[in-house]
C-alpha cells in the first residue's frame, strides 16, 4: 500500500475489488446518522455492510423507512413477499421502520432529504454526469424507474460500477454517450479498480486496488487531477 493522508491510496498487492468488496467500500463512506437510497442491483448489497449502530437509515423508493439487509430465510430472517425493496426482493426491517405512499416517498427524494443515495450505472462523466437507465440501443428496455428524482434530489450520489466494458473501454468518460439520468450529479465513484471523487476541479483518485494512478491514467480519456 503506498499514498499519504495527501494523495492517493495505492493498494498494490492485490487485485481488483470484487463485487462484494465494492458494495463493502462504499459502507465506510456512508455517515453515520445518514437517510440513504440504495438503487436497484449491486448498490443494495451496501445494506449488508452497515454498522447497525451507526444511525444510518435506509429508504426505497416505493415507501419505506427504515429498511434492513436482503431477507434470508438460512440466516434466520422472516422472509415476507409483501415486504420488499424497490428492486421486488424481500428485505428486512429495523427497529422503528414505517410505511408511506409511493407519492410521499418520492416526495422525500424530490424534496432534498437523502443525504446518499448509491446508483448503479453504465458510464459517468467526468464532470458528474450520470447515464443509469438506457444504453440506448434499438430494443433495449429502458429502466428509470426513480433515478431522475434521486438524481436530482439526494445530496451526494454515490455510484458503482466497474471501471471498465467488457471490451476493456473506460466507462468514466470525458462525455456520456448514452442517454443521461442526471447532470453534474455524481460526486464520488466506486469501481473495482479504484475510488474516484468528482469534484469541481476534475476528478481525482482517492484509492486504487491493483492499479497505480499512472496505470489508470494510461488507460482513461479523462484527466486525473492531483
Amino acid at each position: 500500500m503506498t499514498g499519504t493522508h495527501d494523495g492517493p491510496v495505492e493498494n498494490l498487492d492485490r487485485g481488483p475489488l470484487d463485487r462484494a468488496e465494492i458494495p463493502a467500500r462504499v459502507a465506510r463512506d456512508i455517515p453515520a446518522g445518514a437517510y440513504v437510497n440504495l438503487g436497484i442491483g449491486q448498490p443494495t448489497s451496501v445494506a449488508d455492510h452497515l454498522d447497525v449502530d451507526a444511525g444510518v437509515t435506509l429508504h426505497t423508493e416505493n415507501g419505506m423507512l427504515g429498511m434492513g439487509r436482503i431477507a434470508d430465510a438460512e440466516r434466520g430472517d422472516v422472509v415476507d413477499p409483501d415486504l420488499i425493496n424497490a428492486g421486488k426482493q424481500p428485505v428486512t426491517e429495523t427497529p422503528g421502520a414505517s410505511y408511506f405512499h409511493h407519492a410521499d416517498s418520492f416526495a422525500m427524494m424530490r424534496g432534498g432529504h437523502l443525504d446518499v443515495c448509491v446508483l448503479g450505472a453504465f458510464q459517468v462523466s467526468a464532470t458528474g454526469d450520470l447515464a443509469n437507465w438506457s444504453t440506448g440501443e434499438k430494443g433495449a428496455i429502458p429502466a428509470v424507474g426513480g433515478a431522475m428524482d434521486l438524481a436530482i434530489g439526494a445530496k451526494r450520489i454515490y455510484v458503482i460500477m466497474t471501471l471498465f466494458a467488457k471490451d476493456g473501454t473506460p466507462k468514466l468518460v470525458p462525455q456520456c454517450s448514452y442517454p443521461l439520468t442526471g447532470v453534474g450529479c455524481v460526486t464520488r465513484l466506486y469501481t473495482d479498480h479504484a475510488l474516484f471523487a468528482i469534484e469541481p476541479d476534475g476528478v481525482r483518485v482517492v484509492e486504487t486496488w491493483g492499479s497505480s494512478v499512472a496505470d489508470l491514467a494510461a488507460r482513461l480519456d479523462v484527466p486525473l487531477v492531483d
